[in-house]
């Protein structure tokens, strides 16, 4: 399985929320619902995507944006508007529209579709970790699209699951996209699959991170000198290889501690660490907490 399909696979919404909100300029909604990730399209009109840090980004009609982290953002047809009302988790309803627009021509106003992923086990953070607090698909022909429009109006059987599945189908299609647009923010190790060595040598730490790797063993395995090895991928991926399997190792904990009640010592043996305090030691160091701590703090669904 190659590194991307690794972070999509475990994509999975349960019970996921969605809303259709249609506005009047001017307008401005403030998302506090603590989801880890949202996307959302404007099915009519045009908005702008006002995140916790960062630039505003705007979304035309059909356009796809995928936001993440967990901290409130903005949606608004002009960065400056102020936010005219908040929206929790709680206000999410499937089939009903929050609907802002008064007695006004509906054809002219926004209308904007959200679907918000609610719980831990549902995103890898490996996967988050990859992705910029907000990105863009331009539109096109998005027949997924119109499918979800149709099951959110709906109160057929099973519309629960076509809506989660059908949000995990958006999701990946667009991720996919994003990854392979010229001149994406992608992280280092997506373009350095390519390279027959170093996208070997991937590979490998991801089919087996707990194998007791070393560079000699790993240039050894991709038909290359430790040297080689080591100038390659540090070239390509931004770190060297023990630095980048030290972080994919803590990732994997990471997620197995938040989706998982598997004992730490089980955890630190699957993604190749000896024993509880070798997990610790090397989870504190590049997380600034304990495993325990981290999955103490994991949020928990309303």
């Amino acid at each position: 399985m190659d590194v991307l399909s690794e972070l999509l696979d475990g994509v999975r919404a349960r019970g996921a929320l969605f809303q259709r909100t249609i506005m009047n300029s001017p307008w401005s909604l403030r998302f506090a619902s603590g989801s880890p990730l949202t996307l959302a399209t404007m099915l009519r009109g045009r908005a702008w995507i006002v995140p916790a840090e960062g630039e505003a980004v705007r979304v035309d009609t059909g356009d796809i944006a995928v936001i993440r982290g967990r901290a409130p953002y903005t949606v608004a047809d002009d960065p400056g508007t102020v936010p005219q009302v908040v929206i929790s988790s709680a206000d999410y309803c499937g089939g009903a529209a929050l609907d802002t627009e008064g007695d006004e021509d509906r054809e002219r106003s926004a209308l904007l579709l959200s679907g918000a992923y609610t719980g831990r086990g549902e995103i890898s953070e490996r996967l988050l970790q990859a992705l910029p607090e907000v990105l863009v698909i331009p539109g096109g022909d998005q027949p997924l699209l119109d499918l979800m429009v149709q099951e959110i109006v709906t109160d057929s059987p099973g519309r629960q699951v076509m809506r989660d599945r059908l949000l995990d189908l958006i999701l990946v299609s667009t991720l996919r996209t994003w990854f392979d647009r010229p001149g994406t923010d992608a992280p280092p190790w997506y373009g350095a699959i390519d390279d027959p060595v170093v996208g070997r040598a991937l590979r490998l730490l991801h089919e087996d991170p707990a194998h007791p790797w070393t560079v000699a063993g790993l240039a050894a395995a991709s038909g290359v000198s430790r040297a080689a090895l080591a100038r390659r991928f540090s070239s390509h991926v931004g770190e060297p290889p023990m630095t980048y399997l030290a972080s994919w190792r803590i990732g994997l904990a990471a997620d197995l501690l938040r989706e998982t009640d598997a004992t730490v010592a089980s955890i630190a043996r699957k993604v190749g660490y000896a024993n509880t305090f070798a997990l610790s030691v090397a989870f504190k160091r590049l997380r600034g907490i304990t495993p325990t701590r981290h999955r103490e703090a994991t949020p928990v669904p309303e």
